[in-house]
């Protein structure tokens, strides 16, 4: 694990449960339409989901809460911090602004490069 302070660590660990919180309060607004339906009417409405919602959106505010609980899971395991492609520190201030960051800046720009297509705005 990185090596980072006590009080880094909770700050850390804030701010990976604030952008949670803040994902899930976009998803549910995005999928206002579901609220108070039933299992059968959601089904139908999954299979002709309205134009006003934007599934792309939501499918990737759905993967970045999938990132989220994995860092949260790494921090509680002590294995939060490290770039997955290089195996050297995030850094403090990258984890601080983007919380579910995986790579270092480094390898970040070089897998944008490398898979353009697959890659996302981390900065």
């Amino acid at each position: 694990m990185a090596n980072f302070t006590e009080d880094q660590l909770i700050q850390l660990k804030a701010a990976l449960h604030k952008r949670y919180l803040e994902l899930q309060c976009e998803v549910r607004e995005e999928l206002t339409h579901t609220q108070d339906i039933s299992n059968e009417e959601l089904i139908e409405y999954l299979n002709h989901v309205p134009d006003d919602i934007d599934t792309a959106l939501v499918d990737r505010q759905i993967n970045e809460m999938r990132e989220l609980e994995m860092s949260m899971r790494y921090l509680s395991e002590l294995e939060f911090g490290d770039c997955i492609d290089c195996g050297n520190e995030i850094g403090f201030e990258r984890l601080l602004a983007y919380p579910s960051a995986q790579r270092c800046i480094a390898c970040q720009n070089q897998f944008e490069k490398t898979f353009p297509k697959e890659s996302k705005s981390s900065l």
